[in-house]
């Protein structure tokens, strides 16, 4: 957190006090750096880790002061690499945005409400760049009137091969515009993007050099090929909710299944469901409403949720690099968390080699769910889920996130704050007991002492 209040910053009250109502009173490290240049026009190149509040610190700008667009015509645009995060930055923009019209559009869902919302106008465009270009070519949206552009996480734009797409992109765009980049890393593509399409850019960098993993505590276990569900849900019994990593969609799949019959109740994101069931499994994570998420790597630098008590790698990552992704869905916006990886005896040496690259010098042990459970950080009460996450997959009163483009207030002005009365009481202490929404605590069937094991895993389901 840094000293500096929003308001010496240059924000708006209305801003001060939308965003004071989801909690935020001081600005993180990122947005004291940079909220006050995107404010003065500037360009900006920015090093910051996941889950440091960057969307706040690009999205005030992009709001303050933007024109009303002209159908089909955006004034901003903001480049994602993945479905679920350009959802959640244009739902987290929206919560503080007021009249200014925030649509989002990605890939995998139809085109019907898109074509809509920006036949009517919207003021900033949230796009992943496959999409976007698919509806640039059918004549939906011009990016000829834009002129504020956000790239976030742009060296995972980079890493999915987006960056030709991106350079397309901005070759449309207003030659004056204002341009702000947000990456892990500034160096290779990242570095050629700055230097071609950035004009004197102020450059703020803040955290570690490794900043998605320095965080949190690291745990190798040396695990046989055949006990791996098992230990899996022992782990996810000790520190939940847990977001698990498989290679392979079919790998998810099946261990989704085992893990289910082992009585953890588990949702499963990856390139192969449908937008609207990675949608349901993101927002029954986020309610609390499952143990764990079963994720591809797909969804490694794509999830943003508070909370997640622990990373746990099934399949061991295929490089530092993937391993930095997938460790950076836990111990975020400093809180602490605890990252596990399954080492089977033919993998030793490949671990031994990432271990090295990346300054991580743990032992490898034998499994340990005690050890977990006392290591995980204290349950954390999260924030309303998004908007867009939370209402579509389960009422019939508003259209599924695969809407996609929706011009902020068309929920009659709620600009994503929670819809009263749709959380249930979701787990919220590691002796069992749960909090409903009042604050008020109660033991929900689990006993007085909230003791009642997951079946076939060995350990207390009330221990988070």
């Amino acid at each position: 957190m840094s000293s500096v209040t929003f308001a010496q910053l240059g924000v708006p009250a209305p801003i001060i006090t939308a965003i004071a109502r989801r909690g935020i009173h001081t600005p993180f490290e990122i947005q004291a750096a940079a909220i006050a240049d995107g404010l003065a026009g500037r360009d900006i190149c920015g090093r910051a880790p996941t889950g440091s509040g960057k969307t706040l610190a690009f999205g005030i700008p992009l709001v303050v002061g933007i024109g009303r667009a002209e159908p089909k015509r955006p004034r901003a645009l903001v480049l994602a690499p993945t479905r679920e995060l350009a959802e959640q930055i244009a739902t987290e923009i929206r919560t503080f945005a007021g009249p200014v019209r925030v649509g989002v559009v990605y890939g995998g869902v139809g085109y019907g409400r898109q074509f809509d919302a920006l036949r009517q106008g919207v003021d900033i465009l949230v796009a992943c760049p496959g999409r976007l270009e698919d509806l640039i070519g059918q004549g939906a949206v011009s990016l000829s009137a834009v002129d504020r552009v956000v790239l976030d996480e742009a060296d995972r734009m980079a890493d999915m091969g987006f960056m030709p797409a991106v350079r397309r992109l901005l070759d449309q765009t207003s030659r004056q515009r204002q341009t702000m980049l947000f990456s892990a890393t500034l160096d290779g593509d990242v570095a050629k993007l700055t230097r071609d399409y950035q004009r004197d850019p102020v450059r703020h960098e803040v955290g570690d050099e490794t900043p998605d993993i320095t965080a949190a505590t690291h745990l190798f276990w040396n695990v046989a090929k055949a006990d791996r569900t098992a230990v899996t849900a022992e782990a996810v019994s000790a520190a939940w909710p847990a977001i698990v990593f498989c290679r392979t969609r079919h790998g998810s799949d099946r261990l989704a299944k085992q893990l289910g019959k082992a009585g953890i109740q588990v949702a499963t994101i990856h390139g192969g469901r449908s937008q609207n069931q990675r949608t349901r499994a993101l927002a029954d994570f986020t309610n609390g409403k499952v143990h764990a998420l079963i994720a591809s790597d797909v969804a490694a630098r794509g999830i943003h949720v508070e909370g997640v008590a622990s990373v746990i790698h099934y399949d061991v990552p295929e490089d530092p690099k993937t391993y930095v992704h997938r460790s950076g869905r836990t111990a975020r916006a400093g809180l602490g968390g605890v990252v596990v990886t399954l080492v089977q005896p033919e993998q030793v040496r490949d671990i031994r080699l990432i271990q090295r690259r990346l300054g991580l010098n743990e032992a490898l042990t034998a499994p340990d769910a005690n050890a977990l459970r006392a290591l995980s950080p204290p349950p954390v009460r999260r924030p309303p889920p998004a908007r867009a996450v939370e209402e579509a997959p389960t009422n019939g009163t508003q259209s599924s996130p695969s809407s996609h483009v929706r011009p902020a207030g068309a929920d009659g002005g709620r600009n994503g704050r929670a819809r009263a009365g749709t959380h249930q009481a979701r787990p919220a202490a590691r002796d069992g007991r749960r909090t409903d929404q009042a604050g008020q605590r109660r033991y929900d069937g689990m006993g007085a002492a909230g003791s009642r094991r997951i079946p076939g895993t060995g350990a207390a389901r009330g221990h988070r």
